[in-house]
């Protein structure tokens, strides 16, 4: 057998050079296996040609015909325009970039394939920077499979790119090295295609099947693909548990007495959902093996009670616990509720986070270190290479999402440099559709509470156009006169933090000129962390009656006096973000409203997202929504999941999939796990470290 394509360079396919080879590294690629697994973002038809009067507008069309005019034009911007004649009409070639060669290409008289996007033009129809071949140079026949449009890089073009990742497949078609590595019976019990129909089906797919994998329709070659891509992201997950099972733990005892005296101090009894979800996680505190444990649970359903639960297992066994939140507003949130549960039981409660300076921040470390402090709270910054504890035995984690993959392999490479294997209890306020949670956290088992406690009311939800701003404001007045309290939060469409920040500045002088009985106070993420708590102190105890902020406000707020929020420009935000800033109100007894304060015109997409936050305050349902408009990307913000990139699975679309590909998994571990790393480093490349922490 000839040396395998997954070790084979792309060097040996003609007109690979050093300085293209260089490119191709560039995006991933280092083996004739890389380019057939670099797959095409979309299609284009140039299966037929098109008669010029038959052109549509909006649609990306080809044409063939002959130039009857070509000549500079001067106007705002110079252009070559051209002239293409066939026999039905004549159409518009401009370029607005061009070389003299180029235009000597373009004489009159030359015959042309053309193809690109059909707009108006002043003469009629135009295509702008179309591709185009001279007839000499291409078949009689347009060609019979769709062109694939690939990911590419700066000096790399598609016609080059189709032209290399072509002869890597013409070598799978000759019957070249391959290797499958799903093993046979799983090809078979899931009636799988072959590997080789399927890089070629997905490579040139015939012209019946327009609209590649985006389709519902049943397509064997992106199948094939899409089940070997999220067999492979689970297989790296459960190694990820798998390694996590093969090491010692510190065994925490069960109810002690700091557990009996924190809950003696509680106002409330423990939700029922609440005991099982404890209950769970107090059992895998008890054995010897790291616990990985997601806690799930809709805006306000106590998880954060059910984490200090936990954290008391730890302390009480002598060991340390480091609880981390993504934003500093969350994590002083946590930390004054914290101190106020735990000092009373003689327990120190610390505070770290990346902007702490100076002799505070040295004392911090140094009880930490010495482990005169038992729980330390913060932002990422608790992991950080300068924080050294003593003897960390619990880590916790809110806003899972928030963090991601890499972030949850830090603390546990962390963990791993002190020698000890602590348990890890990570949070979500933002419930995951069960699609998410079976794919990104397969390393994780899962609790959730599933009820509120006692006496919350559900939120009404209205969805009010911008132009009726002045109504909004009369009932913010209204509000604040019945002395409930309430919240205005700001969005843009540019993600700077700085414009947003200077956004709620402006909202909040405005109100405060138009509102002049409301005390009008102001949050955002660039005020020092001594300013943002201060403000949400006094929010709290009621001396400010509006608070105007930035989404920082969007986890860990709890304000039950506050009964109404505005929250401009919600067709910006996805709807578990939506879900949890309206989760911010109804913390209490008071009927409490939500106005989503939109910007006319609102799209089709856009209506139906918030026409969903009116319809259901249930965070589950709204997760799943969510996932099916958005895509698991924007759910969980790829720039920050890692393994959540997946270049042709899509968890909407082959979520029938998830339980076969769960049952793969089990079997290949088991019964093949040799293929691991190969189908690892096939489809996660750079990533292969994922599986091996």
């Amino acid at each position: 057998m000839v040396k395998s394509l997954d070790a084979m360079s792309p060097a040996r396919l003609k007109g690979v050079g050093p300085a293209l080879e260089k490119k191709l590294a560039a995006i991933g690629i280092t083996s004739i296996q890389d380019l057939l697994f670099h797959l095409p973002l979309r299609y284009e038809d140039r299966t037929r040609v098109t008669l010029a009067a038959r052109a549509r507008v909006g649609e990306y069309m080809q044409f063939e015909g002959e130039i009857t005019s070509c000549e500079l034009q001067f106007g705002k911007r110079r252009s070559l325009r051209c002239s293409l004649r066939d026999s039905s009409g004549s159409m518009t070639l401009r370029f607005f970039h061009f070389s003299a060669a180029q235009k000597e290409s373009l004489a009159v008289g030359t015959q042309l394939r053309v193809y690109g996007e059909v707009k108006h033009g002043r003469a009629g129809f135009e295509l702008f920077h179309p591709e185009y071949k001279p007839l000499s140079q291409v078949s009689q026949e347009p060609s019979d499979t769709l062109t694939p449009i690939y990911p590419t890089t700066e000096g790399l073009m598609q016609p080059r790119l189709r032209s290399i990742i072509g002869q890597a497949v013409d070598l799978v078609v000759g019957n070249e090295a391959i290797e499958d590595y799903l093993p046979r019976e799983i090809v078979a019990k899931f009636n799988l295609a072959s590997l080789t129909d399927a890089i070629r089906h997905i490579h040139r797919p015939p012209a019946n099947a327009f609209g590649g994998w985006d389709r519902e329709a049943p397509n064997p070659g992106r199948d094939r693909l899409a089940f070997e891509e999220l067999l492979t992201h689970r297989l790296s997950l459960r190694r990820l548990r798998d390694d996590a099972a093969a090491q010692t733990a510190p065994q925490f005892a069960g109810e002690n007495q700091l557990i009996r005296g924190f809950l003696s101090t509680l106002p409330f009894e423990l939700t029922g959902g609440q005991r099982r979800a404890f209950a769970e996680i107090s059992d895998d505190l008890s054995r010897p093996t790291p616990m990985l444990r997601l806690l799930q649970g809709d805006v306000g359903s106590g998880k954060t009670v059910v984490a200090a639960l936990s954290a008391l297992r730890a302390i009480d066994a002598g060991y340390q616990v480091a609880l981390m939140a993504p934003t500093e507003i969350l994590a002083e949130q946590h930390a004054v509720n914290f101190r106020q549960w735990f000092e009373p039981l003689g327990i120190e409660v610390g505070w770290h986070s990346g902007k702490q300076k100076g002799k505070s921040r040295a004392e911090q470390l140094e009880r930490v270190a010495s482990g005169d402090c038992q729980i330390l709270v913060g932002t990422h910054a608790l992991f950080q290479g300068e924080v050294h504890y003593a003897k960390l035995g619990l880590i916790i984690i809110d806003e899972q999402h928030r963090f991601g993959v890499q972030q949850r392999l830090a603390l546990r490479e962390k963990a791993a440099s002190m020698h000890i294997n602590p348990h890890q209890l990570v949070m979500t306020a933002t419930p995951i559709p069960r699609t998410l949670a079976m794919s990104a956290y397969a390393d994780l088992d899962n609790s959730i509470i599933d009820e509120l406690p006692p006496g919350r009311t559900p939120v009404n939800t209205l969805i009010v156009s911008n132009e009726r701003r002045g109504e909004v404001i009369e009932r913010i007045a209204a509000a604040c006169e019945n002395r409930s309290q309430a919240y205005w939060v700001c969005t843009l469409i540019d993600e700077s933090e700085v414009l947003q920040c200077q956004a709620a500045e402006v909202t909040a002088q405005q109100l405060a000129e138009q509102l002049p009985q409301v005390r009008v106070g102001l949050v955002h993420g660039r005020m020092k962390p001594s300013e943002k708590a201060e403000v949400m102190a006094r929010f709290k105890a009621a001396e400010i009656d509006l608070l105007v902020a930035t989404t920082v406000i969007e986890v860990g707020v709890d304000v039950p006096n506050s009964s109404l929020m505005v929250i401009e420009n919600p067709e910006r935000l996805g709807l578990a973000q939506l879900h949890q800033l309206r989760g911010r109100v109804g913390r209490g007894s008071i009927k409490s409203h939500c106005i989503l304060l939109y910007q006319s015109p609102l799209s089709r997409n856009g209506k139906e997202r918030l026409g969903v936050m009116r319809e259901s305050n249930d965070g589950f349902y709204i997760a799943e929504k969510d996932l099916e408009l958005r895509g698991p990307g924007q759910v969980l913000g790829t720039a920050q999941t890692g393994l959540m990139e997946f270049r042709i699975a899509d968890l909407v679309r082959d979520a029938a999939m998830l339980d076969e590909v769960k049952d793969a998994a089990d079997h290949v571990l088991s019964q093949h796990p040799q293929v691991v790393d190969s189908l690892v480093r096939r489809w996660l490349g750079e990533n292969i470290h994922y599986a091996n922490v």
